[in-house]
């Protein structure tokens, strides 16, 4: 699908498939980015703490939440970056998340916009009873043509 600027839809929404987290992916996202924080590691030390269990890393969920939406390869619209990424509550081992978005801007490139434009999608992440964990705006650029 080559959907380019003006075929985006401020309003549009999409969700992505329910995905579980477990203690594997919190292992395999430390020994991938180095971040062994006991808050995501060491289950004792979490008991003392005032969620009293492990979490999954803010990247990890963020990263999920982004791979589960990328369904659909356009060639004509690429990653430009993230704003106001929140982690509004933890994600702990066991639970589901599912990503939502919705368009709700279309830019103009400041430097060519005759060949490109930004969209910004808000994606909200919830979890398994429905309560927001994340959330944050992906912002694409894509061709004009």
């Amino acid at each position: 699908m080559r959907q380019v600027w003006d075929e985006f839809v401020i309003g549009s929404k999409r969700t992505g498939p329910v995905r579980s987290i477990g203690a594997e992916d919190i292992l395999v996202h430390a020994k991938e980015t180095g971040d062994f924080y006991p808050h995501h590691m060491d289950a004792e030390w979490c008991a003392t703490q005032p969620f009293k269990k492990r979490m999954a890393h803010g990247t990890l969920v963020l990263s999920v939440a982004v791979g589960t939406l990328a369904d659909e390869i356009n060639e004509a619209a690429m990653s430009y970056g993230y704003d106001r990424v929140r982690f509004i509550a933890p994600v702990f081992i066991d639970d589901t998340i599912q990503a939502h978005s919705e368009i709700v801007a279309k830019r103009e490139h400041t430097k060519n916009p005759e060949n490109y434009g930004f969209i910004d999608e808000n994606v909200v992440v919830t979890n398994q009873e429905g309560n927001t964990v994340m959330a944050f705006t992906h912002i694409y650029l894509v061709d004009k043509k």
